[in-house]
């Protein structure tokens, strides 16, 4: 299994107090205006569906409807034909176009919009799922800390550390996959964001984010396990 190339250093502890290290996987940006629509790479295939993007009930903390019209439209879920060759249940990240795909039978692919590692954050590599939480606590590390004291403001003395609780200005969102490779954490996280409008930008410390209501839907599919292939941060 290829290494990941990892760009940054990343250190901190899972909300369970086991050494699960996240990442930064959280950088602040201000909303900004409406994105101009780019043009898919496959033609989508039409999925009959509620609106997904709503209020998600039932859950410990709210999550309110996303605003789409402050997203571009190609980074909204959807079903596309994947001619890609990888087993189906596989997560395949394309950075460069921020796009995240699960792959299902028969050709297709469940492709969810993300966002990806800023300039000299990105990684690549083929890693498993290893564990996943539900409203995860965060424990940014240090080396973060020291880029953003202002976040000190935010955190308090957890546990594990100093972090921030679970919650709707949690960083991580309402969901966290933590991504391994062997017996080794990669320090990579695919997670949620309170910042939805930073979909379809490179703008986290090297993880993976998503809308919260896609990192539910992903979370749900993609049991512990799963495969996961990141491709390179560059087009070739």
């Amino acid at each position: 299994m290829p290494m990941l190339n990892r760009r940054a250093i990343m250190a901190g502890i899972s909300a369970t107090g086991t050494a699960f290290a996240l990442g930064g996987c959280a950088t602040t940006v201000p909303a900004p205006p409406i994105q101009s629509l780019a043009a898919p790479l496959e033609p989508p295939i039409p999925t009959p569906s509620a609106d997904i993007y709503g209020e998600v009930t039932g859950e410990p903390f709210p999550i309110p409807a996303v605003k789409l019209t402050g997203l571009d439209p190609t980074y909204l879920r959807t079903t596309v034909r994947y001619p890609g060759t990888e087993e189906p249940g596989t997560i395949v990240v394309d950075p460069p176009r921020r796009y995240l795909y699960l792959v299902q039978a028969g050709g297709s692919a469940l492709r969810y919009g993300v966002g990806v590692g800023r300039e000299g954050f990105g990684w690549s590599g083929t890693a498993t799922i290893h564990d996943k939480q539900e409203w995860p606590d965060w424990y940014p590390p240090k080396e973060m800390i020291q880029r953003q004291p202002e976040l000190r403001t935010a955190l308090s003395e957890l546990q594990s550390g100093l972090g921030m609780h679970g919650g709707p200005r949690n960083p991580l969102g309402a969901r966290a996959m933590y991504l391994w490779q062997g017996n080794k954490d990669t320090l990579y996280r695919i997670h949620g964001t309170v910042e939805p409008w930073t979909i379809g930008k490179s703008v986290s410390s090297g993880c993976i984010r998503m809308i919260n209501q896609d990192v539910i839907d992903l979370y749900r599919r993609a049991p512990v396990g799963t495969r996961v292939v990141v491709t390179p941060s560059h087009i070739a």
